[in-house]
């Protein structure tokens, strides 16, 4: 089993910044991708920023040069930096993590945190 704990998120002003971070513990042999997703009311969650083992980094293009993803491949940890927010960033944040457990490639979700945008 794995466990993914997210933190960081809150209310923020528009132009401020936060920075999430989602730490993974459990059976893991090794970590294939970790990422960031959000989901605002009544819309379909989406990616927001993805980052493979090889280093490859994926980000939609409503957050590019404005938030970063890194990971801490010592600790388990991604995290990610968002500046200049706007309010149209405001959404519960998933971490998604991709696990390879010694016999299969598997997928988990943290709980989500909620980012609020607003003045």
């Amino acid at each position: 089993q794995v466990q993914l704990v997210e933190s960081g998120g809150g209310l923020v002003q528009p132009g401020g910044s936060l920075r999430l971070s989602c730490a993974a513990s459990g059976s893991i042999v090794s970590i294939n991708a970790m990422g960031w997703y959000r989901q605002a009311p009544g819309k379909e969650r989406e990616s927001v920023a993805r980052i493979t083992s090889g280093g490859i980094i994926t980000l939609v293009d409503s957050v590019k040069g404005r938030f970063t993803i890194s990971t801490d491949n010592a600790k388990n940890t991604v995290y990610l930096q968002m500046n200049s927010l706007e309010p149209e960033d405001t959404a519960v944040y998933y971490c998604n993590v991709v696990i390879w457990n010694g016999s299969k490639f598997a997928g988990y979700w943290g709980q989500g945190t909620q980012v609020t945008v607003s003045s």
